[in-house]
């Protein structure tokens, strides 16, 4: 893998690297946030690991601006802030993934791996496509009723596995082991991806798509 870590506090930044390193991964490193924005848009990474907290251009307008121009690299977001409103800042603006600190790095290690096989998992020359909803999949680009939708790749890959199965139930479980495998996330962070994945789905049509079905699971309905 090839991981991009933003970090301005040497300290981590380095424990992060040696761990990485020691297993075979490729490293870049910048210590602020214009640095971090420049480099993740001018090369190709598999991950990026990005502090909240960074001097220029902090963690969550870095992020936003990466997606408002295209990146679709996964982002797997640290911080010292551990509150609910800064969680769901995070995945507002884009975030995949999110740890607090401080952080065991087998977790961290655990999740940016998980986060690379699912992008990289759905690559494939054909496309998906349910009701008004198109996905190509070797491009990652999905659409409804002509229109691009912004998607994290996050939320791409729960609209990919929603369609997949529609206009059949997904469980809630389903969702979790298919994205997070043997590392699920807390129940606000579904969550929170959920409400993003809807905001770009539904909200700008006149029908929605994406039905919750109450602790059950999600499901795709005919527009």
């Amino acid at each position: 893998m090839k991981i991009l870590i933003i970090e301005d506090n040497h300290d981590v930044a380095g424990v992060l690297g040696d761990y990485f390193e020691a297993l075979g991964c490729e490293l870049d490193y910048a210590t602020n946030g214009e640095q971090g924005l420049k480099l993740a848009l001018q090369t190709a990474f598999d991950a990026i690991i990005l502090d909240l907290m960074l001097p220029k251009i902090d963690g969550l307008t870095l992020c936003r601006q990466l997606r408002q121009q295209a990146c679709i690299t996964p982002v797997l977001m640290l911080t010292a802030l551990d509150s609910k409103q800064d969680l769901l800042q995070g995945f507002d603006v884009g975030a995949d993934d999110y740890l607090g600190k401080p952080f065991d790095l087998e977790e961290v290690y655990a999740r940016v791996k998980a986060l690379v096989k699912r992008h990289k998992g759905q690559v494939a020359p054909n496309e998906i496509s349910f009701s008004e909803l198109s996905i190509n999949l070797a491009q990652h680009k999905a659409m409804r009723a002509g229109q691009t939708l912004v998607l994290t790749p996050t939320t791409y890959q729960i609209l990919v596995l929603l369609t997949q199965y529609a206009p059949n139930l997904v469980t809630r479980e389903q969702v979790i082991e298919q994205l997070w495998g043997d590392n699920p996330p807390g129940q606000d962070i579904l969550r929170s991806h959920i409400y993003q994945l809807r905001t770009q789905l539904d909200k700008p049509f006149a029908t929605p798509m994406l039905v919750t079905v109450p602790k059950v699971g999600f499901k795709l309905q005919q527009s």
